[in-house]
């Protein structure tokens, strides 16, 4: 598990944190390049300031203070273009499984606050030992007196009170570590990061999520989510039916017939809240779904980063879909201005760039043939193709962020087929979804005709 540690809940004393890590990035990086200089070098201040000693400094300190802290850096590894050091990048993907949990106290006063002063008397049994640490809570296991099994996330303290000033702070930080590309417009995802993270500390928001998609899969008895119990639930804790399936990716070891089932099952659910309801669990993380050998169910658990994606939306995105699978480059390009992927006056190599990258992302819709989702190097490509936009030709526009939580979505999707080595007719499944959309033109993109 990972390491216990007291949370600091006043934004003074998380600014402190801030103040003090900055300084010991500064001093690491006199440090650095005191010693490049002896060697003769003359580095740049991004190299002293980008030591593997400093960026485990910012880690550590990011998955120390959870909440906003580690959700700027989860919006800013999401985009998988590349635009932090490769270093920060792969502690940034960690931070969530890294969480530093609550010490017994902590938790004793969160669930006195939100339960009242005699809430041990509603369990048999309370585990203070989490199950599970993330940016926002951590979830505890637990039985109540008249027997049933369930599942407790305790929001840590704090966090509502400090996501707007942490998500500031932050970003200013890596703004002067120079962690972030110059040019690299940040209000988009910072807005963003703050509604988020407003939407995720409101756990009475997210067990009206689970119980609007315990309506949705009523019939499909492929899936299951937990109930919830209303009378040990707030907006700080969110007290749930325990469900002890096993990790999905146990399915890896199942034969074909049943791990192809399971990803059919994956797919068709991702397809049907794009494209049908436009309500998105927008988290992929393998955790969030659990595999029930009793009942041949998969169970759907964390709703708290569910999206909304207006009825416009999912229509551009279709039109993009198509577009990028039958239709011109032009067709692409006034498709992907629709979505936000690019805008009227970029330059001419960057508007081929994303109509590239799209060509390459539709690649599993192409062709009546299964797809087998382990053996392609797609992933490879496209991260390789971005790496290029990010580097070579220094383009820093990123998407519209309700986007990037799509990408977000489809990318973890994507990593589970390929780990349970799925074989899919994924053209086939997308057209059940993909109607043809007509609409009328956009004005011609400056550069269109490649």
């Amino acid at each position: 598990m990972p390491k216990e540690r007291r949370l600091i809940t006043s934004r003074a004393g998380r600014l402190t944190q801030l103040g003090r890590l900055a300084g010991n990035l500064a001093g690491g990086a006199i440090a650095e390049g005191a010693r490049q200089l002896a060697k003769g070098k003359r580095p740049s201040l991004g190299d002293v300031l980008l030591t593997p000693g400093n960026v485990n400094k910012l880690g550590e300190k990011l998955s120390e203070m959870r909440g906003a802290a580690m959700k700027v850096g989860q919006l800013l590894s999401m985009d998988n273009g590349n635009i932090l050091p490769p270093q920060l990048s792969q502690i940034l993907a960690h931070l969530r499984e890294d969480a530093h949990r609550m010490p017994l106290g902590q938790i004793a006063s969160v669930l006195s606050h939100e339960c009242g002063d005699n809430w041990q008397a509603r369990f048999q049994r309370f585990d203070f030992t989490p199950i599970a640490a993330a940016s926002i809570g951590q979830v505890h296991q637990a039985v109540l007196r008249d027997g049933r099994q369930v599942a407790i996330k305790i929001q840590y303290p704090g966090i509502r009170d400090s996501i707007d000033s942490d998500v500031d702070n932050v970003a200013a930080l890596l703004r002067i570590s120079r962690m972030l590309p110059d040019g690299l417009d940040l209000k988009p995802l910072l807005d963003e990061a703050k509604q988020q993270l407003h939407h995720e500390a409101d756990y009475c928001r997210e067990a009206a999520a689970i119980r609007q998609y315990s309506d949705l899969v009523a019939d499909d008895d492929r899936f299951e989510l937990p109930g919830i119990i209303d009378e040990l639930s707030s907006e700080a804790v969110l007290t749930m039916q325990y469900l002890d399936g096993q990790p999905i990716e146990s399915l890896a070891d199942t034969p074909a017939t049943q791990r192809n089932a399971a990803a059919h099952a994956l797919l068709e659910l991702a397809l049907r809240e794009v494209f049908e309801w436009g309500t998105v669990q927008t988290d992929p993380n393998f955790a969030n779904y659990r595999y029930s050998p009793e009942t041949k169910r998969i169970q759907l658990l964390d709703f708290g980063a569910t999206r909304e994606y207006p009825r416009q939306t999912v229509s551009d995105l279709q039109r993009l879909l198509n577009a990028s699978t039958d239709g011109n480059d032009a067709d692409v390009l006034d498709a992907a201005a629709r979505v936000g992927y690019v805008d009227f006056d970029d330059p001419a190599r960057y508007q081929q760039s994303i109509v590239q990258l799209l060509r390459l992302a539709v690649e599993p819709l192409l062709g009546e043939e299964d797809y087998a989702f382990a053996n392609t190097d797609l992933a490879e490509r496209m991260r390789d193709h971005v790496l290029t936009m990010r580097t070579t030709e220094r383009f820093t526009r990123i998407p519209p962020p309700s986007i990037l939580f799509l990408h977000r979505k489809l990318g973890g999707l994507y990593l589970l087929l390929s780990t349970l080595r799925a074989r899919l007719p994924v053209a086939e499944l997308v057209r059940q979804f993909n109607p043809s959309v007509q609409q009328p033109p956009l004005p011609q993109v400056a550069g269109s005709s490649l």
